[in-house]
C-alpha cells in the first residue's frame, strides 16, 4: 500500500516520489508549494492550468532543491512540434533544464504515433524523463498501458467513481506503467453533507485520499489542495496509513449514493469530453461512443 510518507516507485518509470502529490489549478499559491515541500511532498503537478504563482514556487524550488522535486509539467498540444513547443515555454517559466514528467493531457483514444514519437523523442532529449497521458476513456487505457513510449498513466478514481478497478486494473500487463489518480473527493462531492446519508459519517478529504493509496494498483494521487490548511488535512492521509476492509466498505457505501444522486457532474464532463474529442480529431463523439482502439 502506497499511503505513507515513503518514497514509490511508479510502475516501469524511473520515478520515486511520495505518493501524495500537489496539483495546481486548485488555489494553492507558491508558498503553498514551499510549505507541501517542507512537509515532505516531491511530486508536483503543473497543470491543467499553469497557473503563474504555483509556478514561482515551483521555481524557487528547482534552485536549490532541483534533485529532490518530481516536476509534472502537462500539455494539451495535439501536434507533434506543438508537444515540444509547450514544454520548453514551461520549462523557460521555471527556469529549469527537464520535466521529470511530459503528460498528454485528455487524449481519450491512443493519440497518432507521431505525437507518441515526438514525447519518446523528448525522453531521448533530455528535456523529459518519463511521459504519461490522461484520458477518460477507461476502455482505451489498456491499449495505452502496452506502448513501452509510455510510462505513466492518469486516470480519475473515487468512492464515486470506482469503474478503473473493473475496466482498467485487471488489463494492466505485468511491469506496467505507474498509475497515478485524480479526483479522489469527487470534486467535493464526497464531502458535501446534502449528498451523503444522514446516518453516515462525513468522509474528510483525507479519507477519500486514503481511500484511493489504499488500492494496491494506486502509487500516488493528486490533492487538489487551495492553501496550507488543505494540504495539511490532505496529508493526514499519509499520517494514517491505509484504511480497514470496514472503512473501505464506509466509503463505497457513500460512493454509490453520491453516485447515484449527482448526474449535472457527469453531463457537464460529457460535453467537455466530446469537444476535446473533436479537438483531438476523433470526432464531436461522447467517450462512450468512442469504445476502444
Amino acid at each position: 500500500m502506497s499511503a505513507s510518507f515513503s518514497p514509490v516507485r511508479l510502475g516501469r518509470s524511473n520515478l520515486d516520489v511520495v505518493p501524495l502529490g500537489l496539483a495546481a489549478s486548485y488555489g494553492a499559491k507558491g508558498r503553498d508549494v514551499e510549505h507541501a515541500f517542507e512537509r515532505g511532498v516531491n511530486f508536483f503537478y503543473w497543470g491543467s492550468s499553469r497557473m503563474p504563482d504555483f509556478g514561482e514556487g515551483l521555481k524557487r524550488l528547482g534552485k536549490s532543491h532541483r534533485d529532490r522535486i518530481k516536476v509534472v509539467i502537462q500539455t494539451y498540444a495535439r501536434s507533434s512540434s506543438g508537444l515540444g513547443k509547450s514544454l520548453e515555454k514551461a520549462l523557460r517559466k521555471l527556469e529549469m533544464d527537464h520535466a521529470d514528467v511530459l503528460l498528454l493531457g485528455w487524449w481519450n483514444l491512443p493519440p497518432k504515433d507521431a505525437i507518441l514519437d515526438a514525447a519518446a523523442d523528448l525522453v531521448r532529449r533530455g528535456r523529459t524523463r518519463s511521459v504519461m497521458i490522461s484520458c477518460h476513456n477507461r476502455p482505451a487505457f489498456k491499449h495505452l498501458a502496452r506502448d513501452p513510449r509510455i510510462d505513466l498513466l492518469m486516470l480519475r478514481y473515487n468512492a464515486a467513481h470506482p469503474g478503473a478497478d473493473k475496466d482498467v486494473f485487471p488489463h494492466l500487463p505485468d511491469r506496467g506503467p505507474g498509475i497515478v489518480s485524480y479526483t479522489s473527493t469527487s470534486w467535493g462531492q464526497l464531502l458535501d453533507r446534502k449528498l451523503v446519508p444522514a446516518d453516515e459519517r462525513l468522509p474528510r478529504a483525507a479519507d477519500c485520499y486514503r481511500f484511493a493509496l489504499s488500492n494496491p494498483n494506486i502509487g500516488a494521487c493528486w490533492a487538489g489542495a487551495k492553501d496550507a490548511a488543505q494540504i495539511d488535512e490532505a496529508l493526514k492521509a499519509l499520517e494514517e496509513g491505509p484504511m480497514s476492509e470496514e472503512e473501505l466498505a464506509w466509503m463505497r457505501r457513500i460512493g454509490a449514493r453520491v453516485r447515484d444522486t449527482t448526474k449535472l457532474q457527469a453531463r457537464g464532463m460529457g460535453i467537455a469530453d466530446r469537444l476535446v474529442n473533436l479537438y483531438s480529431g476523433f470526432g464531436f463523439r461522447s467517450t462512450t461512443e468512442l469504445g476502444e482502439r
